[in-house]
């Protein structure tokens, strides 16, 4: 793993190859001229303020009690990359929605930035939850929620103890617990992870005797000729104007990154544990035939009570449900939502 220290902007230099790829509708930073977007702000359980954006569909009735849904980010990224589009989306779609921003990343609060907390993140799910309950124009029996990337992992934590999730869906899945326990495809052996544990408890001490904060994993932020498939996968999104957001009092340097000491907390997160006890709410795992994180939705769906579905999109890899409009299958969201909080309650 890549360790560096907190320092100034970086200018993102990609080979003289790389070209940015905005193929198959990728539109991250989508606006529609149909939803209007507003900035809230809210606490959790803890009295810490979670930062979210909440979408209404312009021909909303406010006097009405509409479904929502909540949208969480990939794992390092913030709202403005991914869960915006999505709730945008879905909002066109006539449902209320919110992206926000897990606790430690984007505009919510959490120190030190970038920390991994795995329970705190489930928290932010459930308190998004409190927030739209709250809100007249929501009908709060009737909320769903979906998790992009690392947030798909999250989302279920939070589901499992969480009831008024109604109606779980996940996009390209990372179980974070198992990617950093035994890396894709269980390529990491024991004695590999007991490293990266020893090497995050020696950086505590650095850090408790006054050393820098170190970083760890994330996306690279230069392409070498050896840089991986997958890394550079990344790098298309997180690294380039296709996806690139530094959010305010960040750095670009270590956007996506997660503190080093912090991160092996995802050693002891096993969100698939009692996954069958959402059951009857129904789940939807969407990952791609592509995907290097397929084995995380196959997993979750194989230990999962029914009302369940897995669905396989076609041409699509993990990063490709992002922002690919013309690959994201949004009337799947849109059949899942409306059958099991739209017409569930008719």
């Amino acid at each position: 793993m890549t360790l560096l220290a907190a320092a100034g902007p970086v200018a993102f230099a990609a080979d003289t190859a790389f070209t940015t790829d905005l193929s198959k509708g990728a539109d991250n930073f989508y606006r529609s001229d149909k939803v209007i977007s507003k900035a809230v702000a809210f606490e959790n359980q803890y009295g810490m303020r979670v930062a979210g954006n909440l979408f209404t569909p312009k021909s909303f009735d406010r006097k009405a009690k509409a479904p929502a849904i909540v949208v969480g980010h990939p794992m390092g990224a913030v709202k403005e990359q991914s869960a915006n589009l999505y709730a945008t989306k879905m909002a066109e779609q006539g449902f209320v929605t919110m992206s926000l921003d897990l606790a430690f990343w984007g505009g919510s609060e959490g120190q030190p930035r970038n920390a991994v907390s795995p329970d705190m993140y489930a928290e932010s799910f459930s308190a998004a939850v409190d927030f739209l309950g709250s809100q007249a124009f929501v009908d709060k029996n009737r909320i769903g929620a979906i998790g992009v990337c690392g947030s798909g992992s999250f989302v279920i934590s939070a589901a499992k103890i969480d009831p008024r999730m109604k109606a779980i869906a996940t996009v390209s899945m990372y179980d974070m617990g198992a990617a950093n326990r035994d890396a894709l495809n269980h390529s990491q052996t024991v004695e590999q992870r007991k490293q990266i544990i020893a090497a995050a408890a020696e950086q505590r001490q650095v850090e408790f005797n006054g050393g820098a904060v170190q970083y760890t994993g994330g996306t690279v932020l230069k392409l070498a000729a050896d840089t991986h498939p997958i890394q550079r996968e990344f790098f298309d999104f997180y690294r380039t104007p296709r996806g690139e957001f530094t959010p305010k009092g960040a750095s670009a340097l270590t956007t996506t990154q997660p503190t080093l000491t912090s991160n092996v907390k995802f050693m002891n997160f096993y969100p698939f544990n009692d996954i069958e006890t959402i059951s009857p709410r129904p789940l939807l795992f969407i990952t791609g035939d592509q995907a290097h994180s397929r084995e995380f939705s196959e997993d979750a769906y194989k230990r999962a009570a029914v009302p369940k579905e897995l669905y396989v999109v076609a041409g699509a890899g993990h990063v490709d449900l992002y922002d690919r409009v013309a690959l994201i299958p949004f009337d799947k969201l849109t059949s899942f939502f409306n059958q099991h909080l739209v017409a569930a309650s008719a």
